[in-house]
C-alpha cells in the first residue's frame, strides 16, 4: 500500500513538473515575441522619421517651406455632377480630400470649405466625360483642381495652404 502511494506521488510530481516546464516555455516565447515586435515596430518609426527629416532638408541645410505633419481635410460630401461626352452624358461622383501641413492650416482650410467646394465643382463640371474615363484625364483634372484650390486659398489667405487635392473616390456611370 505504501508503495502504491509512493508511485502515484512520483507520477503526479512528474506531471506537475512537465506542466510547469510547458508553461515556462510558453511564457518565454510570448515575452520574446512581444519584445521582438516592440523593437521591430518602434525602431522602424524612429529610423523612418530620421530618414524623412534628412531627405527633406535641402542642399543648403535649410528646412523646406512645407514643414509640419500632413493633415487631410475631407470635403463634407462627395461631388456629383453630369459630364457631357461625345457618345453620351455621364453622371460622375468624386470624393475629395485636401492635403495641408499643420493643424493651423487645416483649420484655416476648413473655414473656407464652401468656397473650395464651389470652385472644385466649377472645375469638375468643365471636364469632359470622355477625358474622365482615362487615367491621364483623371490626372489632369486632379492637377487643375489643385491649381484652382491653391489659387483660391492664396487669394483668401495670402498663402496657398493646400498642398494637394486628392481623389479618394471616383465613380463614372
Amino acid at each position: 500500500m505504501a508503495e502504491e502511494d509512493l508511485k502515484t506521488d512520483e507520477e503526479g510530481g512528474k506531471k506537475k513538473s512537465k506542466l510547469m516546464l510547458i508553461i515556462i516555455i510558453a511564457v518565454v516565447v510570448l515575452l520574446g515575441g512581444g519584445a521582438g515586435a516592440y523593437f521591430f515596430l518602434m525602431g522602424g518609426e524612429e529610423s523612418a522619421a530620421e530618414g524623412e527629416a534628412a531627405s527633406s532638408a535641402s542642399a543648403d541645410g535649410s528646412m523646406p517651406e512645407n514643414k509640419g505633419q500632413a493633415i487631410y481635410v475631407a470635403m463634407p460630401r462627395p461631388f456629383q455632377f453630369n459630364s457631357p461626352g461625345v457618345a453620351r452624358e455621364r453622371l460622375v461622383q468624386i470624393e475629395v480630400q485636401l492635403m495641408v501641413r499643420g493643424l493651423e492650416n487645416s483649420d484655416r482650410a476648413k473655414s473656407h470649405i464652401p468656397m473650395i467646394e464651389s470652385n472644385l465643382l466649377q472645375v469638375f463640371s468643365a471636364a469632359s466625360a470622355d477625358d474622365l474615363v482615362t487615367e491621364q484625364g483623371k490626372k489632369n483634372l486632379r492637377e487643375k483642381s489643385t491649381a484652382q484650390v491653391r489659387q483660391v486659398m492664396n487669394d483668401l489667405e495670402g498663402n496657398p495652404l493646400v498642398e494637394q487635392v486628392l481623389f479618394t473616390g471616383f465613380v463614372i456611370q
